[in-house]
């Protein structure tokens, strides 16, 4: 009889990386994501610049859609198929190098520490290098979506996360794009009753204190937050219960996997006070 573990090991992982014209840094990540964990899965996305040549000798799996079908379309193609390979979580993480492949250990730690939840690296640590403007825009992201799950949570626009296979396994989420990130967070609270724990992570943009390279984001602040923002508040609307959502939310701070105390103040700051 096989002993079934609740531990996750790298082995148990699958990284699934979404990828639309990332041939200036796809080959960097693929290799960096497989030296964390030996099943990595790179959905391309109809990419017109070689991004699937840039990789085509490594031993990632690739899919490929002929023409574009969006972010939230390839998420659903590589969880299905990580998921048939007998994934027992999921991690996601975008192509153009932002995310750093090494945060993998960290991620499947606070995993461990934090069964069942879905794992965000988020973007805590050398935020002065994050525009201002997105940084002002996810901090309004994180607490519309906390409508949805009922809970603060930091950095909910992170693409850098890790899945339990229960939620990679979610169907029939609603929205595409960057919306179908936020739903699925959305959809595993209120369907699951599962909740996020951040793990901070390192800001990576482009920079004049750095010769990295990154190309233009593909995520268009004004577009896409007010699609996010519109889909949460219809979701809000519809349900009812606004006052009790709220009480909900202002009781449940952000959690975030923090060993080291680095961030400890930031969760102090985030509990809501009480009246005496």
């Amino acid at each position: 009889m096989t002993h079934y573990s609740p531990h996750l090991s790298r082995d148990d992982l699958v990284v699934v990386i979404p990828a639309l014209n990332e041939a200036l840094r796809i080959r960097d990540v693929v290799v960096g994501a497989l030296a964390e964990c030996p099943r990595v899965i790179v959905v391309d996305d109809g990419s017109d610049d070689g991004t699937a040549e840039r990789i085509a000798d490594l031993s990632a799996t690739v899919l490929r859609h002929e023409t574009r079908m969006g972010k939230g379309a390839s998420l659903r193609d590589g969880f299905a198929h990580a998921l048939a390979m007998g994934a027992r979580a999921v991690v996601s993480m975008d192509g153009d190098g932002q995310h750093r492949p090494a945060d993998i250990p960290r991620m499947l730690a606070a995993a461990n520490r934090y069964p069942g939840h879905i794992v965000i690296g988020a973007r805590m640590r050398r935020r002065s290098q994050q525009p201002i403007y997105r940084r002002l825009a996810n901090e309004f992201a994180d607490w519309g979506i906390a409508w949805g799950t009922g809970y603060q949570l930091a950095d909910s626009q992170s693409g850098q996360r890790l899945y339990p296979a229960a939620v990679a396994a979610l169907t029939d989420i609603p929205g595409e794009d960057f919306v179908f990130e936020a739903q699925l967070l959305i959809s595993a609270a209120q369907q699951l009753g599962t909740r996020c724990v951040s793990v901070p992570i390192e800001s990576r943009y482009k920079c004049v204190n750095s010769d990295e390279q990154f190309r233009p984001s593909h995520f268009k602040p004004l577009r896409d937050f007010s699609r996010i923002t519109s889909h949460v508040v219809f979701g809000v609307l519809k349900r009812g219960g606004l006052a009790q959502t709220l009480r909900r939310i202002r009781l449940n701070p952000p959690l975030i996997d923090d060993p080291s105390g680095e961030f400890a103040s930031a969760q102090l700051d985030a509990l809501p006070t009480q009246a005496p």
